[in-house]
């Protein structure tokens, strides 16, 4: 049985040890080293070749971010999560190592609960993450950097919908989650300042993370980035990011259509969900709506995609090749319901194309 080999870097060492336990609680994942900075982790790489490195974002010497750009330079395709404090900065600097290429990243559990709560919040964030990036684990991993390895629970194998002519989208539903923020971030920057649509989307962070996602992004393209509120009129060439830990939806007011925040539970453990998103695009939109999926763990996006195109939308998911994790759109393409499969550079002027106002 392969093991993913996994190297950690903290400079704390109670940090290293509670990851180290967490992850080796798991037969499938082998924790072959410990680095307390990034200079001695450059050098473990060399000599252990890792599978995928958890890389703490403040050290001392050479912190994370250096780190990952010197990672990058020699292991472009070596994933990397992040492990960043839940504070304002350390928001910051995750979403900065995301933009350099990290794979993900998780949040380092608060010590208030004790040793054991602490290493099972360890488990439960960090184990899926490596199993998916590393493709190990008793279920089937996703697909990662373009290798094929769908669950054999998909639906049926992909057929490309023949739908006729769709009418111009009016809104764009965007769902993503690990290695979203890069792909994201591309396609944006390449849309017009007079994008014809509103675009409505959920990444799945936490709140704070939300926030600096939408300020980043919005120094990143021509359109207008902003963390949805309850009740905002949906505008043409505005982007509304879900925040982290509420739904967003979309809804009709009294003339116009709107958006609406809500804390019902979560939707495949995640709130934000896209699916949640998604069956209010669908509602209010109908033929008019287009999803569009990228990179991501999990199934959130799934079911409603499927309630798109069913009330006349259409659905386009990124491909297997540009993807970090083909999980979430490599299900809604092997379902048959993806109107389209793209790479990523080619999703901004997809998107252009599908909302074109007619001359």
């Amino acid at each position: 049985m392969r093991k993913a080999k996994v190297l950690v870097v903290d400079d704390a060492m109670l940090i290293r040890r509670l990851v180290t336990e967490a992850l080796s609680r798991d037969a499938e994942i082998d924790v072959v080293g410990e680095a307390a900075n990034g200079r001695i982790a450059l050098q473990k790489i060399a000599q252990l070749s890792p599978d995928l490195v958890t890389l703490d974002v403040e050290m001392p010497e050479m912190d994370g971010l250096a780190t990952l750009r010197e990672i990058r330079k020699l292991n472009p395709r070596l994933p990397v999560i992040m492990f960043s404090s839940h504070t304002e900065r350390g928001a910051a600097d995750t979403l900065e190592a995301l933009h350099l290429g990290a794979s993900d990243y998780v949040t380092k559990p608060n010590s208030a609960g004790g040793k054991g709560l602490a290493q099972q919040r360890i488990e439960d964030s960090l184990i899926p993450k490596i199993r998916a990036l590393c493709r190990v684990g008793s279920a089937v991993a996703p697909a990662v950097a373009g290798r094929s390895a769908l669950p054999s629970t998909a639906p049926k194998p992909f057929t490309m919908r023949a739908l006729g002519t769709a009418p111009r989208a009016e809104i764009v539903a965007i769902a993503l989650s690990t290695g979203g923020p890069s792909a994201l971030g591309s396609v944006l920057s390449e849309l017009p300042a007079d994008f014809a649509a509103s675009i409505v989307l959920v990444q799945h962070m936490p709140s704070m993370f939300t926030r600096l996602l939408a300020e980043r992004l919005n120094n990143q393209t021509a359109l207008t980035v902003v963390e949805a509120r309850d009740g905002e009129v949906l505008t043409p060439g505005t982007v509304y990011v879900a925040p982290g830990d509420v739904h967003l939806r979309v809804k009709k007011g009294s003339s116009q259509i709107v958006t609406a925040l809500t804390e019902d539970p979560p939707e495949h453990s995640h709130r934000p969900s896209a699916d949640v998103l998604f069956r209010s695009v669908a509602q209010v939109y109908g033929s008019r709506a287009l999803a569009m999926v990228l990179t991501g763990m999990g199934e959130d996006g799934f079911n409603g995609s499927t309630e798109i195109t069913r009330a006349g939308g259409r659905v386009i998911v990124q491909d297997e090749a540009t993807s970090v994790v083909w999980e979430m759109p490599g299900r809604i393409a092997q379902a048959g319901i993806a109107d389209g499969i793209l790479p990523i550079g080619e999703m901004a002027a997809e998107l252009v194309k599908r909302t074109r106002r007619a001359a």
